[in-house]
């Protein structure tokens, strides 16, 4: 007994050789697929299989942008919970003989906790008019920072109670799993929300440049690929990674020129209470305004051109692009790393020829921080309609200090006449 425990107490001392082997996933492939392909190579059929699968995928998705930004907010949130599914399962796999007690429970309690705040704080920013109607919420959005806390901390001190003799380290070890997750799939996918409400170009044109990277660095790996890029994903080539940054360039360039012609992709998303619906309806800001640019001389010699017309966000969205290609695969080669660690090859069986969700959108939550990053630091000013929503929520006494301090500040800056009367 003293040597187990020994032994159980070194749990962290271990190699990654040491690490249990995950059982492996069962082949997902539909078999009418598999008799259509069964006379190709394995490499030929994972061709097939990807390239069919992908564009099934990419018209369902185009079929939901059609449908409008609340259903796009339903599929951050779906995709949210299937990526920390596949993610914790796996540590469940891995570690399930030791029979760890509440561990899937609590890890499922903390993901309820997690997100009742991060979309608490969503409806306080987004929603303000539409609380204001109903006294149940107002109570809820007062108190919504000292509830999320009250329930974490209920899972917290279910946690210690969980705690059990010669597993402790063990389940710490799943309490940072856990907690590691949140902080990859939950938060990311806030980031990805927040980007949607500041309109819908913002969400699809960085989701699109991963995409459109990850096709055209397969396409080129699998057809000129022959040096390796990183030991940690031997599939990948400099060939596909250099071959996928400009293709990703290119078309974020023109997928961006299409998408700043039309009020329902650029407009701010905001919810209508007296209608009680999304609404992308405003006059676009100078980002999505034709401009005319003058084109650098050395460029001018090859394109023949002095001045080029264009929108400013096809500016921005070579940053994005440029991101979305040489950054965001580091997503991926941490995915890859994790996978390594605990010998398994994809999250999950859920895609035939892709894996796991968590391996299609490796790279996108890395993206999604960035851009929001990119737009708090770079695009975002004061937002007079979300200023006037808070203000609509005030006391009518805090409103009238509110417009007399204004009023001053006007009259000093000359803009209204001291004699005006309120």
């Amino acid at each position: 007994e003293v040597d187990l425990e020994e032994r159980l107490g070194e749990l962290d001392l271990r190699s990654d050789s040491d690490v249990p082997d995950v059982p492996p996933l069962t082949d997902s492939t539909p078999e009418i697929l598999k008799r259509a392909l069964s006379g190709l190579s394995a490499r030929w059929k994972n061709w097939w299989i990807r390239g069919i699968l992908t564009l099934a995928m990419i018209s369902m998705f185009f079929l939901i942008i059609y449908l409008g930004s609340f259903m796009l907010m339903l599929l951050v949130l779906s995709i949210q919970v299937k990526c920390y599914h596949e993610i914790i399962t796996i540590g469940y796999r891995v570690y399930h003989s030791y029979d760890l007690p509440w561990f899937r429970s609590l890890s499922w309690y903390f993901l309820l906790c997690v997100n009742y705040f991060f979309y608490g704080e969503t409806v306080a920013d987004y929603f303000a008019t539409f609380v204001q109607r109903r006294e149940q919420l107002q109570f809820l959005i007062r108190y919504h920072r000292f509830i999320s806390f009250a329930l974490y901390l209920t899972g917290f001190c279910m946690f210690v109670l969980s705690l059990v003799k010669k597993h402790y380290r063990l389940q710490f070890y799943m309490f940072a799993w856990t907690h590691v997750t949140l902080l990859i799939t939950v938060t990311q996918s806030h980031l990805v929300i927040q980007n949607l409400f500041e309109g819908m170009i913002w969400f699809l044109v960085p989701i699109s440049s991963v995409i459109c990277n990850d096709i055209t660095a397969y396409i080129f790996g699998f057809f000129f690929g022959r040096t390796p890029l990183i030991k940690l994903s031997p599939k990948k080539t400099w060939e596909g990674f250099i071959g996928g940054f400009f293709s990703t360039v290119v078309f974020g360039f023109i997928f961006s020129y299409f998408l700043a012609q039309h009020q329902y992709f650029v407009c701010p998303v905001e919810y209508n209470s007296e209608t009680n619906r999304f609404v992308t309806e405003c006059e676009p800001s100078e980002l999505f305004q034709m401009k005319k640019y003058s084109v650098p001389p050395l460029l001018q010699a090859v394109l023949g051109w002095e001045t080029v017309n264009m929108y400013p966000f096809q500016m921005h969205s070579i940053a994005l692009s440029t991101f979305a290609s040489l950054i965001g695969p580091f997503g991926g080669f941490f995915a890859s790393g994790f996978k390594r660690a605990f010998k398994i090859k994809d999250f999950a069986n859920t895609i035939p020829g892709h894996g796991g969700i968590m391996d299609r959108f490796d790279c996108q939550y890395l993206m999604a921080t960035f851009v929001h990053v990119y737009i708090t630091s770079f695009i975002r000013g004061p937002n007079p309609s979300k200023l006037l929503k808070q203000l609509l929520i005030l006391q009518p006494e805090q409103q009238l200090s509110v417009y007399k301090t204004l009023k001053s500040h006007l009259v000093e800056k000359g803009i209204l006449q001291p004699s005006l009367r309120g």
